[in-house]
């Protein structure tokens, strides 16, 4: 059978240079690297929210660790998006071509790309901001919810709109505490440090005071810190709003 031939289900892909075919059925892509911790973590809550007895109950996953992608904030921020999003583009289409049923990118701040994308694939792209509207709606009653996120996702409105079309009431921080935010994701997750508790505790005194019912944690790395520290449900996890996305899209069971 060729590579890309779809029968029962099942979608056969050839990996350039490999010389090997790989047999996957319905596979989802998963577009990584942005960064590795935040992508290693996604792949375990993936696995550890899959309801499986055998190693094949679990969700088929191609998962591209593409760590050249440039920095989304940079480009957003410097009005110069052609090389981040067209490095987006090559790891969605390679993705498509794979045989994946759908993609997902473990980057909030890269889905200020994710409409263009969109447009440019057959298949579906899922969504983290807008599942992560969808979802904190039914966890706050519509009231202020709470903005952390690097200084792309907070300056373009990603999270900002999305709320705000489902009816809720969103809140960035002042411009002192967004330094401290992301000082937390470039400073130190993505060094490989662990976080600043007293900076973070400045940080969550300002959304408290704020009069926030809850926090999205809009950036993967503070996703890291929320497992790594074992932050209470206050602050809503996108990276784990996906990771249940994805297993339910993938036809599998949730818990």
């Amino acid at each position: 059978m060729n590579a890309g031939t779809k029968r029962s289900g099942v979608r056969l892909s050839r990996f350039d240079g490999s010389g090997m075919e790989a047999i996957l059925e319905n596979p989802i892509g998963i577009i990584g690297g942005m960064g590795p911790l935040s992508s290693q973590l996604f792949y375990k809550m993936i696995t550890e929210h899959t309801q499986a007895q055998r190693d094949q109950d679990h969700v088929n996953l191609i998962i591209l660790s593409d760590v050249m992608v440039p920095d989304r904030t940079k480009a957003i921020l410097s009005g110069d998006h052609d090389a981040a999003y067209h490095r987006l583009e090559e790891d969605a289409k390679f993705l498509e071509k794979s045989g994946c049923q759908a993609i997902c990118m473990i980057c909030n701040t890269a889905h200020f790309f994710a409409d263009r994308l969109q447009k440019e694939l057959s298949i579906p792209l899922l969504n983290m901001v807008r599942e992560t509207a969808r979802a904190a709606a039914h966890r706050t009653n519509f009231g202020k919810i709470g903005i952390m996120a690097t200084d792309g996702t907070v300056k373009t409105g990603l999270y900002q709109k999305t709320l705000e079309a489902a009816g809720m009431e969103a809140f960035a921080p002042p411009e002192d505490i967004q330094k401290l935010v992301m000082y937390q994701i470039y400073e130190r997750i993505k060094k490989g440090l662990p976080y600043d508790a007293q900076r973070w505790q400045d940080i969550e005194e300002a959304y408290k005071a704020a009069g926030c019912g809850s926090v999205i944690l809009g950036c993967t790395e503070l996703s890291v810190i929320k497992v790594d520290e074992k932050l209470s449900d206050w602050y809503i996890d996108p990276m784990e709003i996906l990771a249940e996305k994805v297993i339910r899209f993938a036809g599998k069971k949730y818990h």
